[in-house]
Parts: C-alpha cells; structure tokens; sequence
C-alpha cells in the first residue's frame, strides 16, 4: 500500500507459500524478479521470472539497483538477507527480529531501518533529552487472560487465537511466550544502545512505546496498529503526509496496562541477565525455533518451550566473537534442543 501511494518501483518480490497474495502483489507492482520459498509451486505463480530457495534471495539482492531492502522475514533464515544487503551497500528497512538477536554485535546500526511498531516508536519519541528508561508494549498473547493452571496443556490451535489481529503461526507462538518481546528488548538494546530496557503489557495495543525522562516525565507513542507507517517513515523520515487515520481516545475509553510476571511468561525470569549480555540473543533465538518445532510435532508441551530456551541459555554462555562463529552456535544450540546433547 505504501509503494503504491507513494508511486515506488517494487523490482523484486519475496514470499513464503502464499501464492495467492503474491499473485495480487504482481499484478499491482509488476516487479521485475519474484522468489519463493518452495520449488514446486513456481508454476502457480503469475510471473515470467520466479526462482525459489534462500540461496536465490541472496543472489536477487545482490543483483538488483534497489538501494532500500524491506526484510519481512520470519526466523533465523531471514539474517544472510541482512548481512548480504548490508554487504551490498543497501538500507535494510527491517521487521526479521531474528537479524538484530542472533548477530546485533555484527552489524552496522547505521544500516538498519527498524519497521516494527515497538522499535519506530521508540525512535519517533527520542529527542535530545535525558532518557531514564525506554519501554515497549505488549499485547499479552493468546494466553494473558487465561488461568495460569491451564498453560500446561494449551494446544497449537490455542497458540494461535491472538486477541487483538492474526499473524503467522511462529510470531502468534512468540507472543503467547512472550519471546518476541524479549526479542524486541534485544533489537532496542542494539539499535540505541546500553540503557534502561522494559516492557508492559497494555492490551489494545495502541500504545506502541514510551519513554521515561529523567526529568519525570514520559512520553507516548499512541497509533493505529499498522506496519504502513513505519515503512513509510523508512522511505522518508521527513514525512509529512497524512498515513493512518488518529486513535480516538474517546472512542478508546479506556487503557488496560499489566506487569509481564514469570508465572505466566517464565521466559522473562532471563530478560535481565540477557540484556546484560545480548549477543546471547542468539542462543535463545536459536533454542526457541527449536523448541517451537518440538512443540508443534506435540514432542513438547507449550510452557515447556520457556522451560528449553531457559535451559539452553544457561548451557550456552560463551560469546560469538565472529559471524561464523554465529552460524556455528546457531546449529550446536539446535542440536542440544532437538536431541538432548551438543
């Protein structure tokens, strides 16, 4: 919606498995290249030129004149994308958690564009003043309002019965564990540097940030929950067009806030520890796909994925002190998660 009102020239398109939307998607962007996930399904797309697999995203990114890459990308897959845009001179206008968690200590702040709501927010209220503490907002997950005796036994199907929108099966799991706020701590904690980190449930999630001054006060961000904004700011940080419609905090009423408490979250009991240390993002990144995939094969029960990643960070301490040593921690934390040894 964004390249279109803004009359942008899309000249590739990446997608996973959802050929019907990508299809909608060429029709209106006539990209040059598109790339999926899957070999099989290239004959369903509508396009001349399709490749498939993560090695030809790596190529098309390295081949096109775009100057601005937007990584939309779920997972540990979506960091050789990064690094190899970066390498390739590019902006990356990012929304992969997985980039910043697994390999922050490797890339060049400058390059990054943050697109999630938490982190843009956070960088639409910075200003030349004293800050106390930053903090994001979370929605709570399928699961905030559920008894905490019932956790045990929550199935895929509950994972994904989000509150407040749909999303795919990976994040909405992340959000009923409260891992992808813990991964959003981390993305801060690389894209602005040491400080105060925190986050607060606030449940209609249209507070997106704030930030505390040490003067007392706090600021804000209040908008309509919407990835166009962001990508807009991405493209532009002059902006001064009308994107989404104001909240009406009439219409709103009221706000609910909630403390994100271990009992329901345990994964926060590590949030401390791991800011300290956050090149360890990428054990629990790596540990928490793991997990998920136990999960999801009905290997594991839900909180037990708290319990494997907690497990994992305490085993894995040593630090990455290269790109490859990532991939190399990467593929030994999996390893210890799916089979029980190194």
């Amino acid at each position: 919606m964004v390249a279109s009102r803004f009359d942008i020239s899309v000249e590739v398109l990446v997608a996973g498995k959802n050929i019907t939307v990508l299809n909608q998607q060429i029709q209106e962007h006539s990209p040059q290249v598109v790339v999926i996930a899957d070999e099989k399904d290239i004959p369903k797309v509508n396009h001349p030129n399709v490749y498939a697999g993560n090695k030809a995203i790596l190529q098309v990114i390295e081949d096109s004149q775009s100057e601005l890459v937007v990584n939309a990308l779920v997972g540990f897959l979506g960091l050789r994308p990064t690094l190899k845009a970066i390498e390739c001179g590019k902006k990356v206008a990012l929304a992969n958690k997985e980039s910043l968690v697994a390999c922050g200590a490797f890339i060049d702040m400058k390059n990054i564009q943050p697109i999630d709501s938490e982190h843009f927010g956070l960088w639409y209220l910075l200003q030349d003043r004293p800050v106390q503490k930053m903090i994001i907002t979370a929605s709570g997950g399928a699961f905030r309002d559920w008894d905490i005796s019932r956790l045990q036994n929550a199935t895929l199907a509950d994972t994904q019965k989000h509150p407040n929108w749909s999303m795919g099966q990976k994040i909405t799991i992340d959000s009923a564990t409260m891992v992808n706020k813990i991964f959003e701590l981390l993305e801060a904690r690389w894209l602005f540097g040491e400080g105060n980190y925190d986050a607060i449930i606030e449940t209609k999630s249209l507070i997106h940030a704030l930030i505390d001054f040490k003067d007392g006060s706090t600021t804000a961000h209040f908008a309509n929950a919407s990835m166009q904004l962001p990508i807009a700011f991405a493209l532009d940080e002059k902006m001064d067009e009308n994107i989404l419609e104001h909240v009406d905090l009439v219409k709103t009423g009221s706000l609910e806030f909630r403390e994100i408490t271990t009992d329901r979250y345990p994964i926060w009991e590590i949030k401390d520890e791991l800011l300290k240390s956050p090149a360890l993002g990428l054990v629990v990144n790596a540990a928490n796909e793991a997990a998920i995939e136990l999960f999801i094969n009905k290997k594991i029960g839900f909180m037990d994925i708290s319990k494997e990643i907690i497990t994992a960070f305490e085993k894995f301490q040593t630090l990455p002190k290269s790109i490859e040593e990532v991939f190399a921690i990467d593929q030994k934390v999996r390893s210890f998660i799916k089979q029980g040894k190194i």
